[in-house]
């Protein structure tokens, strides 16, 4: 019998987990139990040597429909958070953070926290037939998992005001202008498209990955300077690991290097 709060489902494909949203039934609107259990999927991945990648996708014709509130409100009003504090927090804003890169498949319906994992996310994939918002305003609240920022990153201050402080929806073309999406495709190769990416990042060596991703999480944490003066210090670490060697002797004999993260 399907829980009445949703789920998340977890498939395995080679070295890229699947991570898909499923509450179908009420447009994947998030509960409780729907939080805790994604930041057990990103936990997974996050401590799973052979996991390189993820892909976040949803169920159904919907990404989310954001927050079952009746459900949440509880916990905002006590304020309790929604993420167990010992696991990876999916929005990347707290430690323990992820280390490993998520690809996002967004369509439909993709409302107040489908905005902000789709900025938490590294790579956004968007059907042509999304409909964004962030609707907290109309709510009486505040968007609480990083859009108030991010967006302001991405778009500059007033493009995610006039987004922000109305509530207005917006289409998947005006997402990819502002740089909130990176590819905007027909409805139903969201997906497709989404693993693609997923399985070409998964096909790097992947301590070179992470530490690609780490230093420019540094930069815009901390500045490019911090960024700079970690780079040294990263690269001889690189260059004596087992995948640089391969990579090396991929390089002289001519074909696919086989990385085995080590």
């Amino acid at each position: 019998m399907r829980d009445p709060d949703g789920q998340i489902e977890l498939e395995v494909r080679d070295h890229v987990l699947l991570i898909g949203i499923d509450r179908a039934e009420k447009r994947n609107g998030f509960t409780p139990k729907m939080f805790v259990e994604l930041a057990a999927a990103y936990t997974r991945l996050e401590q799973t040597h052979e996991l390189r990648c993820a892909v976040l996708h949803a169920l159904g014709d919907h990404f989310t429909a954001g927050l079952d509130l009746p459900k949440i409100a509880p916990l905002r009003q006590a304020g309790k958070p929604l993420i167990p504090p010992e696991e990876v927090d999916p929005f990347n804003l707290r430690e323990p953070r992820r280390t490993k890169p998520v690809v996002i498949a967004l369509k439909g319906i993709c409302f107040t926290v489908a905005v902000e994992l789709m900025l938490a996310a590294d790579i956004a994939i968007a059907a042509d037939n999304c409909r964004f918002a962030q609707l907290e305003v109309k709510r009486g609240i505040m968007a609480g998992c990083g859009a108030t920022f991010r967006m302001v990153e991405r778009a500059g201050w007033s493009n995610a005001m006039r987004l922000l402080l109305t509530g207005d929806e917006f289409t998947a073309a005006e997402a990819l202008r502002c740089g909130f999406v990176q590819e905007v495709v027909p409805p139903g190769e969201e997906l497709p498209h989404a693993i693609d990416y997923a399985e070409r990042i998964a096909r790097q060596a992947p301590l070179a990955v992470y530490a690609m991703r780490e230093n420019a999480q540094l930069a815009c944490d901390q500045g490019w300077q911090a960024a700079v003066a970690r780079i040294i210090p990263t690269q001889q670490r690189l260059y004596n690991t087992e995948d640089a060697k391969e990579g090396v002797r991929s390089f002289a004999e001519k074909r696919a290097a086989q990385f085995e993260g080590r």
